[in-house]
């Protein structure tokens, strides 16, 4: 199976419907309840809603999930049984495949039921399609388009050439995948006077996007917050309260980041952990928000170097 760990939880939702043509006599054997194994339609319905359960017992790439809602119905049409099955979740992957193995389950419920009093012939199912998918990269993925970015690592030991850089080329290259033009990416020594120069220098520049990578922790080098968070002129606690939220349920040690997010000025600036998976977990925590920010700033009036 994929891995899908880097991305963000969302409340999902899919929508499949299908259709199974039955002839005249049979259809009217289901709307007197006259078939001798039973309920067709409540049949195709409990049916429908134990596949949504065991979908991914059937296909090999379908990750388990917690099912929070379902809901199949079947509905007499002149020349058949409408089917349709909805499925929620709050998921990082979505219930498509639950939703479409439903309906499908429950239209060979129907077939099944009814063989001994329609021919194979007489009997067609089809149109199984998805006609309803929301939450997830669907929703809340796009690009940035046009928006500026800068990348700035800050370890003493990556800055001396003692270890190379993982984490902040982890954090460009996603950035540019998302979109962004990197307009720069460097690396710096832990000391606060450099950093804040060149964060202000970024600022100056109005680039839209200014990351910081490394110096979040609790080490005696470790300044990247105490030089940020005063350039800050709209602080953005919920960035990182998100980041530390999805990195907390990954490992019990993401609470220690001290990590701070905000407007300054015209620029959007955030400080990531040093680690590569930490940085990488608070990207994809942030990321949809912080294209969803600057897109709604890009539309605001620059007033005096921020927005009014």
């Amino acid at each position: 199976m994929l891995d899908i760990s880097l991305k963000p939880t969302t409340l999902r939702c899919a929508r499949a419907t299908g259709f199974i043509k039955l002839p005249p006599a049979a259809l009217a054997r289901v709307i007197e309840g006259s078939v001798q194994k039973g309920d067709v339609r409540e049949a195709a319905r409990l049916a429908g809603l134990m596949a949504v359960k065991r979908t991914p017992d059937l296909l090999p790439h379908c990750h388990p999930i917690g099912v929070l809602r379902a809901e199949v119905t079947a509905t007499v049409a002149h020349d058949g049984i409408a089917l349709e099955a909805e499925v929620e979740t709050v998921s990082a992957t979505g219930v498509e495949m639950e939703a479409l193995t439903a309906v499908s389950v429950a239209a060979l419920t129907v077939y099944d039921m009814l063989k001994a009093h329609a021919s194979a012939d007489q009997m067609r199912i089809g149109e199984i399609q998805l006609v309803k998918k929301t939450g997830g990269k669907s929703s809340f993925s796009r690009q940035a388009c046009g928006l500026r970015a800068a990348v700035v690592v800050l370890s003493d030991t990556v800055a001396a050439g003692r270890k190379p850089d993982t984490a902040g080329a982890a954090v460009r290259d996603r950035l540019a995948a998302a979109g962004f033009d990197i307009a720069s990416y460097e690396i710096l020594p832990d000391d606060p006077a450099r950093i804040r120069a060149r964060v202000e220098q970024l600022i100056a520049e109005h680039t839209d996007c200014v990351i910081t990578v490394g110096g979040t922790g609790l080490g005696p080098r470790d300044c990247t917050v105490e030089v940020i968070e005063p350039l800050l002129t709209t602080p953005l606690p919920g960035f990182m309260e998100a980041a530390r939220a999805f990195g907390q349920s990954r490992t019990p040690y993401a609470m220690l980041s001290r990590g701070v997010a905000g407007l300054a000025g015209s620029s959007f600036v955030a400080t990531f952990p040093g680690s590569r998976r930490g940085a990488e977990e608070t990207l994809a925590a942030v990321l949809p928000g912080l294209i969803h920010l600057l897109d709604v700033c890009r539309t605001l009036r620059p007033h005096e170097g921020g927005y009014e």
